[in-house]
């Protein structure tokens, strides 16, 4: 076999080992919305997005502010439901499409294979930091011991004070509100995980935790969808960069 033709091979053995390995697969996602009240008006966020993510892989979507990062990412976790276009999820052993599962479906979806961290922390109010931290393993039927032990780890890895754990998050700085979001979007292990600037508010060496725990996940096999403005956040985490074009973009070209 020449050099060339063993490269070849080689290139093709690695495309189907990841073709194997998709975890999330994204074709032709549009999304738009009416403004009922300004008249009517359409706005057209999404058009014909297609992106795919394997085991091990983070996509860091790029583009300006506007642009649609964050509608996407709540499209991909059918907090908004796209127009058009297909969401597959590799869940339970088969593909599932989002955007024609049923409401039980998609919930079982959210509890096992697709964990979505947010820039804000909505909670439950006056629920204990540990048990806010805990809550996604308890709806699993994770016993409460292990839950409570499992949440007490990682709020221990983002250097969250033991002395919070007892108190609602609610009244906590935004760095520590963050941390407390990072925890409880990672506390299950998801197999997929959508971040949405997971490191906004938070200091360099609190930023350095929460990296190296993303990047734990992400070596793990977990694949991962975010957005990150943080450029060395971008830089560490990243395996793919994917554009996303503002509408002010897709009219020019």
């Amino acid at each position: 076999m020449s050099p060339l033709d063993r490269e070849e091979a080689e290139l093709r053995s690695v495309n189907q080992s990841r073709k194997e390995n998709l975890l999330l697969q994204v074709s032709d996602l549009s999304k738009r919305f009416t403004l009922h009240e300004q008249g009517g008006v359409v706005l057209s966020v999404l058009d014909d997005v297609s992106l795919s993510v394997a085991a091990g892989e983070c996509v860091a979507l790029d583009g300006p502010s506007g642009a649609g990062k964050s509608t996407l990412l709540r499209c991909l976790y059918a907090n908004y439901r796209a127009d058009k276009g297909r969401i597959l999820v590799q869940h339970g052993g088969e593909m599932i499409d989002l955007l024609h599962a049923d409401a039980r479906a998609l919930l079982d979806i959210r509890r096992r294979t697709l964990g979505y961290v947010s820039q804000f922390l909505r909670v439950i109010p006056r629920v204990p930091t540990l048990d806010v931290v805990a809550m996604p393993l308890l709806s699993l039927g994770v016993d409460r011991e292990e839950a409570r032990d499992r949440a007490a780890d990682l709020l221990r890895r983002v250097a969250l004070p033991e002395p919070l754990w007892k108190l609602a998050p609610a009244t906590f700085s935004g760095g520590e509100q963050q941390r407390v979001n990072i925890a409880r979007g990672l506390v299950v292990g998801h197999p997929i995980l959508l971040l949405d600037e997971p490191t906004a508010s938070l200091d360099a060496d609190n930023r350095a935790r929460v990296l190296e725990l993303i990047t734990e996940r992400r070596d793990a096999g977990a694949a991962i969808v975010g957005i990150f403005h943080d450029e060395a956040a971008r830089s560490a985490l990243a395996t793919t960069i994917h554009p996303v074009r503002s509408r002010q973009e897709v009219a020019a070209a």
